[in-house]
């Protein structure tokens, strides 16, 4: 259980300093899944009945399945959307492949006047 704090522990820094979202994402995904699998892991050790192993396997696979298709999304879309890739060194794979917003979101939010709730259509 310890490891998996450590594992959790490195994922909430690489979120915290790492620079850009695609970054992050793979910091939380990978460290965080393996964290959460490895605190399971002594959870169903310290416990040792069939049960607890039973719901602890479950949720482990249930994680396993859905964490990095969860990362793959949410990576698409904040590159997709135009968010800044400050760690990219060389070029953009993805260039040519996937439509990438010229825009950042809060580029665009600064450009554009959005409604007001105060002002009538």
């Amino acid at each position: 259980m310890l490891a998996g704090v450590v594992f959790l522990f490195a994922a909430m820094l690489g979120l915290l300093r790492f620079a850009d979202p695609l970054q992050r994402i793979h910091a939380t995904t990978k460290s965080g899944t393996v964290g959460a699998g490895l605190i399971l892991l002594g959870v169903m050790i310290h416990m040792g009945d069939a049960q607890a192993v039973f719901i602890g396997s479950a949720t482990l696979i249930f994680l396993m399945l859905t964490i990095p298709i969860a990362g793959h999304l949410l990576g698409r879309a904040a590159y997709m959307s135009g968010a800044r890739l400050d760690g990219l060194h060389g070029e953009d794979a993805l260039h040519g492949v996937l439509d990438r917003s010229p825009v950042t979101l809060d580029e665009w939010l600064e450009r554009s006047d959005p409604p007001r709730a105060d002002k009538e259509p």
